[in-house]
């Protein structure tokens, strides 16, 4: 058998049933290699006696023959998902020392299906960034190179620490949470899969919040199969949150036929934008015959409001997370400022939120307040949230057509350089968000696969988006794209 923290999902569970491997020695090879791989800075809280001890109950459950699709398999946990007695900071300065008495409801469900936590990923603070460059705990790092290139590149963000770890194999597959592209992205940076269901497909309840109508989790794995294992894991009705839609969860493994013989592709036109590189194009339209042939109709669409999707994400996002983050303010929990002599709760809120926040986040929140404020409200938020029922009401118009699903390009070009967003101009790191907000925006189901290479031998993804609750049948669509392009590449390790 092949190094045991290589293996996806599906294999590691059918070698476990098997009795071929142990949950505790998949355990040990995954955080070996976490110890090993400092160098990427995923991981930032272990937590190897939590693992282990998971790992024996899992054992054990499998040997009395009591164990769901998860039992037994390592994964890591973004941080951003509060988990009992261990460090949840969100990647915040502001949240130093914050070990939760609760567990998120997706992190709980998880434990409950068997799955262990090897700790808690990197990412972008409070989920603010498309990089990794905006956390405390300094940059997440690809674990790609441009071939003999040796400059350190992003994974994407904000679940950059996620999708690292996953393309290392640091563990076998990892939670990520999309408010405007932050799982669909850092998967397409990183050559890996990764899923943002349906907004009130899984609960959000003990995620730290950013934009409450847009955050939502989802999985991110090595391939289409192991997301459905993990997202069925992580789905279900949650009465705590109160957009948890109560649905029942489809077997969305057993859905994974790859038959789409019949299915109807949309190619929305407004997704050809100026500027976009060539080999983007050229993989969008590989994708495009990949699916024709694999049996699919193939249309043109139109999504017209799509030009002002950006836009009016960056105030809607905004304005949500300074309402949000308001309650961080040195009183009730987390970081406090060091206070002067006569300084009083004015002083300390300013100071504490000074020192807590980093620039990207104050950044947003002040945005969010002005966008809020009784002179601008009607002119920006109502006027963005106004744009966002059109931007949902193309996709519902598409859909009504008879398109099962649309397919564009998942960013507008491979992994990018640290530092060459930031130190530059903030708005081009928001610009890579540019194919993926919509689908928060809508609150639509969306995957990002890997598809190809460019020409420096970095990982490129293909985007599909999905009918609302229809994760099984946008999966199975995934899952034959996927079987086309036959993406197997992995990074050379470096670290």
């Amino acid at each position: 058998m092949s190094k045991l923290n290589t293996l996806r999902l599906a294999e590691a569970r059918d070698a476990l049933r098997k009795g071929e491997v142990t949950s505790v020695e998949l355990t040990e090879a995954c955080l070996e290699a976490i110890d090993a791989a400092d160098a990427l800075n995923a991981f930032v809280h272990k937590t190897p006696e939590i693992a282990l001890e998971r790992a024996r109950a899992a054992d054990a459950r499998i040997r009395a023959g009591d164990a769901p699709s998860m039992c037994g398999l390592p994964i890591g946990i973004k941080d951003l998902f509060c988990t009992r007695g261990v460090p949840s900071q969100a990647a915040s300065r502001i949240l130093d020392g914050f070990r939760p008495e609760y567990e998120s409801t997706v992190s709980q469900q998880l434990a409950d299906a068997g799955a262990v936590m090897l700790g808690k990923l990197n990412m972008d603070e409070f989920a603010m960034g498309s990089s990794n460059e905006t956390s405390t705990y300094g940059n997440a790092v690809n674990p790609w190179r441009r071939g003999n290139d040796d400059a350190q590149l992003t994974p994407g963000g904000s679940s950059g620490g996620s999708a690292s770890a996953v393309a290392a194999d640091l563990c076998l597959a990892a939670t990520g949470t999309d408010t405007g592209g932050s799982i669909r992205q850092p998967a397409a940076f990183t050559g890996i899969t990764g899923i943002k269901p349906t907004y009130g497909r899984c609960s959000r309840w003990g995620i730290v919040a950013f934009a409450s109508s847009l955050d939502q989790a989802g999985p991110m794995t090595r391939d289409v199969r192991d997301a459905a294992i993990m997202l069925q894991a992580m789905c279900g009705h949650d009465p705590k949150d109160s957009t948890s839609a109560d649905l029942p969860v489809p077997d969305f493994e057993a859905m994974l036929t790859g038959d789409i013989n019949g299915k109807v592709i949309g190619i929305p036109r407004e997704y050809r934008m100026e500027g976009m590189p060539e080999e983007i194009e050229e993989l969008w339209a590989k994708g495009t015959e990949m699916l024709k042939d694999a049996g699919a109709k193939i249309v043109d669409i139109s999504l017209p409001h799509t030009k002002y999707a950006l836009p009016a994400y960056y105030v809607i996002a905004p304005a949500e997370a300074s309402s949000n983050l308001a309650r961080y303010d040195g009183v009730r929990y987390g970081r406090r400022a060091r206070l002067a002599q006569g300084d009083g709760i004015t002083e300390m809120y300013e100071k504490t939120r000074a020192e807590g926040f980093g620039p990207e986040v104050q950044r947003r929140v002040m945005i969010g307040t002005y966008v809020l404020s009784a002179g601008f409200y009607d002119a920006y938020y109502n006027r963005a949230r106004k744009v966002r029922t059109l931007i949902k009401k193309d996709f519902e118009d598409v859909f009504a057509d008879g398109v099962d699903a649309i397919l564009t390009p998942a960013t507008p070009s491979a992994a990018f350089g640290l530092g060459k967003m930031t130190d530059a101009d903030p708005v081009q790191m928001y610009l890579n968000d540019v194919f993926t907000v919509t689908v928060n925006l809508a609150g639509l189901p969306g995957i990002a696969v890997p598809a190809g290479l460019d020409k420096r031998g970095l990982p490129l993804g293909l985007q599909l988006i999905g009918r609302p609750w229809e994760e099984g049948d946008l999966l199975n669509t995934a899952y034959a794209l996927e079987q086309a392009a036959g993406f197997v590449e992995k990074p050379v390790k470096w670290w």
